[in-house]
């Protein structure tokens, strides 16, 4: 006896612990939304956080309160935005599709470097050495940290710049998150022309750096029959809204950093 009563007072004590925590648990209990969980099962699950949220759960809940739109995930597409819109019974707009774009031309044989780096693999890292091996301050590093956190694995490189696989890319955005430059540009999906360079600075200094730079000649200007072309800070840009990739603008750019190709292996000649 002097044994079984401590043991049946501890059961017994356990067995009102138990029943007060399921007690608590029922009475504090964090109800989740349908409307979210829902949500969440039509989303890819890729957690890129492509569409400005740390991830698919917290773009549901924004989604389901009414603070984001049904179409803000990059990665889903048209599908996913119209299965979203039925959840919470609005009309789908159908998004527009997006893909990243390297702005740069500076290949290795191109492009001029200050010194032999031969630090840690990573352009964040390389950045912070005067703003990196090349010459030119606008210069993609071709380190690949792009490449590392691409999600998709849509990116890779070749003769020191990063290439994007346009077929693999979801417009997620995270590799522009992560490039140091900031030349990592999303642009629509369909595009078939852009402009290889991010360099502001004028033609004489820009040719001592890189022989793929823009020098801001306008001829593609002239070129355009669309005036989807401009000119500023002695860089030329496309309005994508404007252009409908006749490649005219490519065919007059003296540096032939005017891109009119779609394949990456294209893309990379």
């Amino acid at each position: 006896m002097e044994i079984l009563v401590p043991v049946l007072w501890f059961l017994g004590f356990g067995l009102v612990c138990g029943a007060l925590l399921a007690l608590a648990g029922r009475i504090f209990e964090v109800k989740k939304d349908e409307k979210v969980e829902k949500i969440k099962e039509a989303l890819p699950g890729a957690n890129c956080g492509g569409c400005g949220f740390s991830g698919c759960e917290a773009l549901a809940v924004k989604i389901a309160k009414g603070e984001a739109p049904p179409n803000s995930c990059p990665v889903g597409g048209a599908k996913t935005a119209a299965a979203i819109a039925e959840i919470i019974g609005v009309a789908a707009e159908e998004p527009v599709r997006m893909r990243a774009q390297v702005i740069c031309c500076g290949v290795a044989d191109l492009a001029k470097i200050k010194y032999h780096y031969e630090g840690e693999s990573d352009c964040n890292a390389a950045v912070k050495l005067g703003g990196g091996d090349k010459t030119c301050r606008y210069g993609c590093l071709g380190l690949g940290s792009c490449v590392a956190h691409c999600p998709f694995s849509a990116i890779s490189l070749k003769d020191g710049v990063a290439f994007v696989d346009y077929e693999k890319c979801t417009g997620c955005g995270v590799c522009a998150s992560y490039c140091p430059k900031h030349i990592i540009k999303l642009i629509p999906f369909s595009a078939r022309v852009w402009v290889g360079c991010s360099s502001p600075d004028k033609g004489a200094d820009l040719r001592k750096v890189c022989d793929a730079g823009c020098i801001g000649c306008r001829l593609c200007v002239k070129a355009c029959e669309n005036g989807a072309i401009t000119v500023n800070d002695n860089l030329a840009s496309i309005d994508y809204s404007k252009c409908t990739s006749c490649g005219k603008c490519a065919e007059k750019c003296p540096r032939k950093i005017i891109k009119t190709s779609f394949k990456t292996s294209e893309a990379e000649k």
